[in-house]
């Protein structure tokens, strides 16, 4: 007898290889049939119709690590069919910690994620100290999905060398306990660990992140500990990359960690440059054969952000904007006045590769009446009407709403014909959802409900079976998620049953359901019909069923 039986599915088996009809059949939390039988005897029986039947989606890139503490659910990956997640990325989390440590931790990921410092005060009870010990806190409280978790270097330099972290390197006997707590955290059950070098993330008090000052040697001590486990992956967010050419200092970068780890190394970012569809391919051309263990991330949608003056972290790469961040109002509206500073912006910007900025750039949302005719229009055309530079009427209208003016930008990959081009590589990793990061910032949490109705549906770039592929059995093999990613027998039932003629994402919109009432972007799904974690079903047409079936992976189980 088999637990549940779904019949008449279009069965999309991760693989890539051609859907067929047939039925698919669970027993315990494990697929225990899968072929064109019907009548099969079962507790519980779903009639699909055609709908297609895949892998449950694995998002590689997201930021729920202080999330988790107060959403078990993790909000809104699921919705959107995705039953596990890889979260601790960009050298950013909050374990391990010590108690006068978490101030700062919150902070850096203020700074580097944009979440809000009083949501995650009020949310995490930090009911741990060890790595090990927050993947069982995790565990204990329960969890709507799957959760794989890397070991941030910057909450691991914080817990080894405390204030000396922001400013210099790790001394031998420094390097020897954070790799001591890595190989720890590796025998708990973390997938690898993350790091960054990219300039604008800057963690508490405006200093560069504490990983950012990690040396070569540092960054060989902690790769020969994967090595010597023989799992996991590295994480990096590269400073030179984006839509820009990879620097041949990243490129020798990527070459240590994985020659120095033997394990696959995954990085950010790769996107779509304006008017250079094959921008790409100097990308792979520079790498070589290095792409095979270097493993770029792509998104298959533009990279639409939002936010204000007082948390001015779309500037954030632009070092005059340094002074701006983690200040009280008044030194806000004091800084934005200077004509010292906006000289500094207008240098910083200029060969930028985002000079088309204030095109892009429109007003969303203002707080002052007076203001309101402004709302809907980019600084580009207010500058040509009022005959300013467009970088005064950004702050002038800023200080007008006391910072509270929302503008929105199309930040990075808005070439269609570039993208196109990204999702399509067969070497290139779907992901960037950034899931539980930027809350009121930007939410593209739904890149994998947009790749199968852009791409697959509309665009017809990729078969379904492709997307499928690429959302579920690749990142599955690169991280070595244990069980997951196909449909197979003894495989875990972790499933999503969808529509293909109406999937889709539906546009970012706040809500309030944060801690203290904090508000943030949710984007919710179409044509996600059902969910199921472990064979239990999680979601039913986007309502929760109220069970809790997902756990903490860890990377010692065996695939």
């Amino acid at each position: 007898m088999l637990d549940l039986v779904i019949e008449e599915a279009r069965i999309c088996d991760g693989t890539g290889r051609p859907s067929f009809i047939g039925t698919l059949g669970v027993r315990g939390d494990r697929i225990a049939y899968l072929g064109q039988e019907r009548g099969l005897a079962a507790h519980r029986r779903l009639r699909a119709e055609g709908l297609v039947l895949a892998p449950g989606f694995i998002d590689p890139h997201t930021h729920y690590d202080a999330q988790v503490a107060w959403d078990p659910l993790l909000t809104c990956s699921p919705w959107h069919g995705v039953t596990t997640v890889v979260m601790g990325n960009c050298g950013v989390g909050v374990a391990p910690v010590r108690p006068q440590t978490r101030d700062i931790l919150l902070h850096d990921l203020v700074n580097v994620e944009a979440i809000p410092y009083e949501v995650m005060r009020a949310g995490i009870d930090w009911q741990w100290e060890s790595y090990g010990e927050y993947l069982d806190a995790i565990a204990r409280r329960g969890l709507g999905i799957n959760v794989a978790g890397l070991v941030a270097l910057t909450p691991l330099r914080h817990y080894v060398m405390g204030e000396a972290s922001f400013e210099r390197a790790a001394t031998p006997e420094e390097l020897a306990t954070m790799a001591r707590l890595l190989r720890q955290a590796m025998a708990a059950g973390a997938f690898g660990f993350s790091t960054t070098t990219i300039r604008n993330h800057i963690g508490h008090q405006g200093r560069p992140l504490a990983c950012r000052n990690a040396s070569q040697e540092e960054l060989r001590g902690l790769c020969r500990v994967l090595r010597e486990v023989g799992r996991g992956i590295i994480e990096i967010a590269l400073d030179s990359t984006g839509a820009r050419l990879i620097s041949d200092a990243d490129v020798a970068l990527l070459r240590l960690l994985t020659e120095e780890s033997g394990r696959p190394v995954t990085w950010l970012a790769l996107f779509a440059r304006p008017g250079e569809p094959d921008f790409h391919q100097q990308t792979i051309a520079k790498l070589g054969p290095l792409l095979a263990r270097a493993v770029p991330q792509v998104t298959p949608r533009p990279l639409i952000t939002q936010g204000d003056l007082r948390h001015p972290f779309m500037f954030a790469s632009y070092p005059s904007w340094q002074p701006a961040f983690n200040r009280p109002l008044a030194e806000q509206l004091a800084l934005y006045q200077k004509p010292a500073f906006r000289e500094a912006f207008l240098r910083d910007m200029k060969g930028h590769v985002r000079h088309h900025l204030w095109q892009r750039m429109r007003v969303l949302e203002v707080a002052n009446p007076a203001l309101r005719a402004y709302c809907g229009r980019t600084i580009l055309e207010i500058a040509d009407a009022e005959g300013k530079r467009p970088l005064d009427v950004l702050l002038d209208i800023g200080l007008a709403d006391q910072l509270q003016t929302r503008f929105q930008v199309e930040a990075f990959n808005y070439d269609p014909e570039g993208v196109a081009r990204l999702v399509t590589e067969d070497r290139f990793l779907i992901g960037l959802s950034d899931a539980g990061a930027h809350v009121d910032l930007l939410c593209d949490v739904g890149y994998a409900t947009a790749l199968l109705e852009i791409w697959v549906r509309q665009r017809q770039a990729l078969t379904l079976e492709k997307a499928v592929h690429k959302l579920t059995a690749v990142p599955a093999a690169l991280f070595g998620i244990p069980d997951r990613g196909v449909l197979a027998l003894g495989k875990v039932a972790d499933l999503v049953l969808f529509d293909p003629d109406t999937v889709a994402c539906r546009p970012p919109e706040f809500v309030c359901d944060f801690p203290q009432g904090g508000r943030r972007l949710v984007a919710r799904a179409e044509g996600i019909v059902a969910t199921f974690v472990a064979g239990v079903q999680l979601y039913d047409h986007g309502r929760h069923t109220g069970a809790l079936p997902g756990r903490v992976l860890r990377s010692y189980e065996t695939a």
